[in-house]
């Protein structure tokens, strides 16, 4: 059974996406040929076929697209945390892009008030530490 966070698998093709946000950055794989953004990454463009590609940092503001407050059973680790928000970020400068991430408090608690927060959100990006190799990305209400 899993009793703490889960960490996401690193391979050599979204390691630099997994670097980035060690340095509190977040960024969009695009293709090396026609600079169509993907996420998540891929090996091929599915506009051209390239599969050349390119990393590009991203402000990581955007607004709550859909959310969800996961209720039980959930894995013993999530069950501490709950009640929780899991959102679909809709990246501010990228239409066809959607991220899912926790919304927190900008000061990387849980205690965020989920009657604040809808449809339509305007939020940014916070990193929360996992170890020296992950930082998660996840998302705050702006003021």
């Amino acid at each position: 059974m899993i009793e703490s966070v889960p960490i996401p698998g690193i391979n050599d093709f979204d390691k630099t996406f997994w670097k980035n946000t060690t340095k509190n950055l977040l960024s969009i794989q695009h293709c090396g040929s026609c600079d169509e953004p993907r996420f998540p990454p891929r090996h091929m463009c599915p506009k051209c076929q390239s599969t050349n590609h390119k990393w590009k940092i991203v402000s990581g503001d955007g607004e709550l697209w859909s959310y969800v407050v996961p209720r039980s059973p959930l894995l013993p680790y999530f069950e501490k945390q709950s009640p929780y928000v899991v959102g679909l970020i809709k990246l501010n400068g990228y239409s066809n892009i959607r991220i899912i991430g926790r919304i927190m408090r900008a000061d990387n608690t849980n205690e965020v008030d989920i009657n604040k927060i809808s449809i339509g959100s305007k939020l940014s990006v916070g990193f929360n530490k996992i170890n020296t190799d992950i930082s998660i990305p996840f998302w705050y209400l702006e003021s």
